[in-house]
């Protein structure tokens, strides 16, 4: 998707809007440049012999609308500093307002003391994200709504599910008996929602966690699946453990076919392969986290992915010219 030539702007707020992408999001990064209609900035990084990172602006951002586009999923601590270290490059040279967007917010799910003697990781990350130089962040689908909370300065929380409902909408005409199953009953919320917005039933299950937090156990169903085409949701895919449990569950319980959506792809260890040996009709997921190509290329036609640079890019042109992100959506 292009940005309308014909767009009728506001009077800007700021200077020139600047992208910039770190090695943890080049794709996107460049797709919501060509959607906003401006070049990627320059950057150079150097990771050095031991392990040191610099970063140098190809030009520069004074007094700019600057945005850094940078999800950070694996290598996990590398995309973090150098995040971190574009954030304070660009707050030395001046920029006039510097946004980072964070596609995928690593330790997310560290966001509470639900055991002694544990820290609070997904606050030392915003904390980090301030100190850093950032005046505003934007990030999508997070694991937990408080962690909003923990920033003290402006952003945008999204979620990816406003582009896989159209999707889904396509495709439910198109199945038998269509179910909404979430993998979890802490999405129970969000799964309502999708069920709602479609219109079609919604089942849940029942899992119980590790005291560890490492590993879980799918446990019952709540709600009718015989019979029925599934659409399982959840907000990331790790390992792909719950979800080898989930479909192995529904499978027993007499679903029909089975459609994975979910927003982060983070796809870690055997997930890949997990993902490819079980009955999924299709699999259905966005591009906030990047997939290597020998991953894609093990799934196959079996995936289906959706990119989120549309939403970010309108929502970056948006806050540039001080208009409602909430009109978006109706809100």
């Amino acid at each position: 998707m292009s940005n309308t030539q014909n767009r009728k702007r506001n009077p800007k707020i700021y200077g020139d809007i600047k992208i910039y992408a770190g090695t943890g999001s080049p794709e996107l990064g460049k797709k919501i440049a060509d959607y906003i209609g401006v070049e990627l900035a320059s950057r150079q990084i150097n990771v050095f012999a031991n392990e040191n990172i610099m970063v140098k602006l190809g030009d520069s951002a004074r007094g700019k609308d600057v945005y850094v586009i940078q999800a950070t999923t694996k290598p996990v601590h590398r995309n973090i500093m150098e995040l971190l270290i574009m954030l304070q490059t660009l707050k030395l040279d001046s920029a006039g307002r510097i946004t980072a967007v964070v596609p995928y917010l690593a330790y997310a799910r560290s966001d509470k003391k639900d055991q002694p003697r544990i820290p609070i990781t997904a606050r030392l990350m915003t904390d980090m994200i301030e100190v850093a130089g950032a005046d505003r962040y934007m990030t999508m689908d997070l694991h937990a709504g408080q962690i909003q909370g923990f920033f003290s300065i402006p952003g945008d929380v999204l979620t990816a599910f406003h582009i896989l409902i159209d999707y889904l909408k396509a495709l439910c005409p198109k199945l038998t008996n269509p179910t909404v199953v979430t993998t979890d009953l802490g999405f129970a919320k969000r799964g309502r929602n999708l069920a709602e917005d479609l219109n079609v039933p919604l089942a849940l299950i029942e899992k119980r966690r590790a005291k560890s937090g490492a590993t879980t156990e799918a446990l019952n169903i709540v709600g009718e699946v015989k019979g029925c085409d599934i659409i399982l949701v959840d907000d990331e895919v790790d390992t792909a453990g719950s979800v080898a449990q989930a479909v192995t569950l529904l499978k027993e319980k007499g679903a029909n076919d089975i459609y994975m959506v979910f927003v982060h792809p983070v796809l870690s260890g055997p997930a890949v392969d997990r993902l490819a040996n079980l009955p999924l009709t299709k699999i259905i997921t966005t591009d906030t986290v990047p997939i290597p190509q020998e991953s894609l290329d093990v799934l196959g036609d079996k995936i289906e992915i959706l990119s989120i640079a549309p939403l970010l890019g309108e929502v970056i042109l948006r806050a540039h010219e001080g208009r409602s992100v909430g009109e978006m959506f109706n809100e």
